[in-house]
């Protein structure tokens, strides 16, 4: 499955939280799709959460994606399954990336917060 067939990006709501929806495997044959969506994101609103519950993989491209977003905006990741979740931690991402266990977790998280957020990841 492919990026362009089913991400999609909720509007901000009272919290000016961009919501990000991506499904399936996310790898550099298409991951450009989703990078857009997430700089769109971040230049519309102070934080984006990128919902990972749908994602089914994610390689060292994609971790150099959020990584990138994440020094643009507020970047929260919300919902990741375990093995995603996994590898975060092993590459040591979770010490930079704001990991929540859902949506309205990550929304609801204080600006200032870094780090594993309320996962657990590591």
């Amino acid at each position: 499955m492919t990026i362009n067939e089913s991400a999609r990006t909720t509007s901000a709501d009272a919290t000016d939280v961009q919501v990000v929806v991506p499904r399936g495997e996310l790898d550099l044959d298409n991951l450009l799709p989703l990078t857009l969506q997430l700089e769109r994101a971040a230049l519309s609103g102070p934080r984006v959460v990128l919902d990972a519950s749908g994602i089914t993989f994610g390689d060292s491209s994609f971790l150099r994606v959020l990584l990138s977003i994440g020094r643009q905006t507020d970047l929260r990741i919300a919902a990741p399954r375990p093995a995603l979740e996994r590898l975060i931690g092993i590459v040591g991402m979770d010490k930079v990336l704001k990991i929540h266990p859902t949506v309205a977790a990550a929304k609801a998280a204080p600006a200032g917060e870094t780090g594993a957020g309320e996962a657990g990841v590591g």
